[in-house]
């Protein structure tokens, strides 16, 4: 067995909250449970109490009903709570003291603050305003905004009244805003003047009146004057600023009590390979989900500051300020990680004395490769956890959050999706951190990894990510789908009744989980499955290399690798960095893994949230049209995978 990179001091393990979640079930539910592994056990086989204690411990205003769960066993369709109440927002809005709630920081040096008393407050008069507006339960919501305290403002105001809330982030095009809010008919629409990245400043004004012309059910837009203090907002109709907006005189919430699985958020998969689908969670399931993953995976703490980088377009966002109901300070931020430097967010850090940091794999690699040394330049004194999901976490990258950025930390690779607003696998902080590895299976996720014939693989063998039992985070349903059909063949099409995510991954004789990638973007040359995370790990470590993407070109009725590269500036594809490229892929991985063709390219596509688009670039290499470009942050870097010569020999 591996040595851990690191191990919870004594301090650590005394003070963790799910010491305290566990001694609450050995004292009311099961005495055997005395560690992780024993209470992972107990949450799996004894989930009607587990979710109910999580309710308890968590503290969740609202009723919960006497039966914990309907048909259980069905995969979908078993309800959770299904004679509870409860309001999202009243959750997240039940401090209302004098810490802070939040503190915001934009690239540009714009800061400010909000209390949890002046949250409330701020949240009562836009929630008035939307009723004044005739906004309902059930009624849709959007946000076309950046990361800012008036886009959570916004939110809690929308779900206190039992509206359901969904949010793209600006830097979405047109097309794109409008193939995910189309769907949907939102009654209202946030949005910011403009916002800020890289050092540039971007209107949102010209597109919002654009998306307003082709959404016909927006009946109001409501903006607010972020970057441009005095917009001019002649061209869009029924529009006003979010300050001439909310209702002053409103100092308490009506907040709305609903079912457990009303829905409170509309969030969209990527988009890539056709309309986006609506995924629609409920109120209930991901305020307890989420509450699970920070109170007992992250370890979560009134004084602790929360942050995530992330935009309002990818689900981090909705779990980041789900902090809000734990009591902790949520940090937001604008603008982009790496401005004006590769250090700006660990200025963050010691600025705003940030305890849990999260990001994504790609951060942690870029920060590498730009040669970040934040153990030699900062502080970090407050810093104890850092999160990082988004894609697999390589070998490479643990090894340089230990050696370059802080040894006493706990680095947790998480790994969940849009699809649950959660996570399938997380971090703990009474579990030790071994490289490559994701700490521990989520509490209440019944996770197996299955071979293509359903039956279960052995440790350390690779298939795929299926999930066998019900959870409260599952979503309601999607929006639009009538009779559930595309829900069904979403996640059980390929093993009945059982979730499968379409992630390819193995679990580890140390309890934990290693992720390879997308199931639907594996390889196959030979017939074997190839997971592309697994030479992404191999590639990415050489220093020439900044980023990669892999994909399988049909070719003499099989299938043949295929490498595409991002170098450093001023780095040729030359036949000896090609050979030196096989060669750590075939010692580090197998000859299987070697391509058989090396492209060099000066960019690669990715989704507005960083994910690289496997499928779009085999598409494209195919000569088949890739679906919905707008849901791409750099569409225009898919011109550069056609008709390439490389790839005709």
């Amino acid at each position: 067995m591996s040595e851990p990179l690191w191990l919870p001091g004594a301090r650590r393990l005394r003070e963790a909250n799910i010491n305290r979640f566990m001694q609450l079930i050995r004292m009311e539910r099961d005495p055997g449970v005395v560690d992780y592994q024993s209470l992972y056990r107990f949450s799996i086989d004894s989930p009607k109490a587990f979710w109910r204690a999580v309710w308890e411990f968590g503290g969740v205003i609202g009723t919960p009903g006497d039966l914990t769960v309907e048909n259980f066993e069905l995969m979908p369709g078993a309800r959770w709570f299904p004679d509870g109440s409860l309001n999202f927002a009243e959750n997240l809005l039940r401090y209302r003291d004098d810490r802070e709630a939040l503190l915001f920081r934009s690239e540009t040096g714009l800061a400010s603050s909000l209390t949890y008393k002046q949250l409330y407050k701020q949240v009562a008069g836009v929630a008035s305003a939307l009723r004044k507006s005739g906004v309902e339960p059930g009624d849709r919501v959007a946000g076309y905004m950046p990361n800012l305290p008036e886009t959570v403002i916004a939110m809690l105001a929308t779900t206190s009244i039992g509206a359901i809330w969904s949010s793209c982030s600006p830097d979405f095009g047109i097309n794109g805003v409008v193939d995910r809010f189309e769907q949907i008919d939102p009654k209202v629409l946030f949005c910011a003047a403009a916002y800020t990245y890289n050092g540039k400043q971007h209107d949102c004004l010209v597109r919002a009146r654009e998306i307003q012309k082709r959404i016909e059910s927006i009946q109001k837009i409501v903006v607010t004057p972020y970057v441009d203090s005095e917009p001019n907002l002649s061209t869009l109709e029924n529009a006003e600023l979010l300050t001439s907006f909310s209702d002053d005189d409103a100092t308490e919430i009506e907040f709305a009590r609903l079912p457990f699985d009303h829905p409170v958020y509309i969030l969209y998969s990527s988009g890539t390979t056709g309309v986006p689908k609506c995924i629609t969670h409920g109120a209930g399931g991901t305020l307890l989900q989420i509450l699970k993953e920070h109170l007992l995976h992250v370890d979560v703490k009134r004084d602790d500051r929360l942050f995530y980088y992330t935009t309002c377009g990818w689900m981090m966002w909705n779990w980041l300020v789900n902090g809000l109901a734990t009591g902790a300070t949520l940090v937001l931020y604008e603008g982009s990680p790496f401005h004006p430097g590769p250090e700006a967010m660990f200025d963050l850090v010691d600025d705003l004395g940030i305890t849990i940091f999260g990001t994504s794999a790609k951060s942690i690699s870029a920060w590498q490769k730009a040669g970040v040394k934040p153990r030699e330049s900062h502080s970090l004194a407050t810093l104890k956890s850092i999160l990082s999901t988004g894609s697999p976490l390589a070998p490479a990258s643990f090894d340089y959050v230990y050696e370059d950025i802080k040894q006493d930390l706990c680095l947790s690779s998480i790994a969940g999706g849009t699809d649950i607003v959660s996570c399938f696998a997380c971090g703990c902080p009474l579990l030790p951190v071994y490289r490559s590895e994701i700490q521990c299976l989520a509490l209440g996720m019944a996770v197996q990894i299955l071979r293509d014939d359903g039956s279960l693989a052995d440790v350390n063998e690779t298939g795929e990510l299926c999930c066998v039992q019900s959870f409260p985070s599952m979503p309601v349903c999607f929006w639009g789908d009538e009779g559930g059909s595309k829900y069904q063949a979403a996640y059980f099409e390929q093993y009945p009744d059982i979730w499968a995510h379409g992630d390819f991954a193995k679990l580890t004789e140390h309890g934990g989980m290693v992720i390879f990638g997308r199931s639907d973007a594996t390889l196959n040359p030979g017939g074997v499955r190839i997971g592309t995370a697994e030479i992404y790990r191999q590639v990415e470590s050489l220093d020439a290399v900044l980023e990669s993407i892999c994909i399988g070109q049909d070719w003499d009725d099989d299938v043949r690798v295929v490498l595409f590269v991002h170098l450093r500036e001023g780095v040729s594809l030359n036949d000896e960095l090609q050979t030196r490229i096989r060669k750590v892929i075939r010692e580090n991985a197998t000859p299987r893994h070697v391509p058989a063709r090396i492209v060099q390219v000066s960019d690669i596509p990715r989704t507005v949230s960083g994910k690289i688009v496997e499928l779009a670039v085999r598409n494209i290499i195919h000569g088949r049209a890739v679906k919905n470009v707008d849901a791409l942050a750099n569409p225009e870097a898919l011109e550069l995978f056609k008709d390439l010569p490389e790839l005709q020999e």
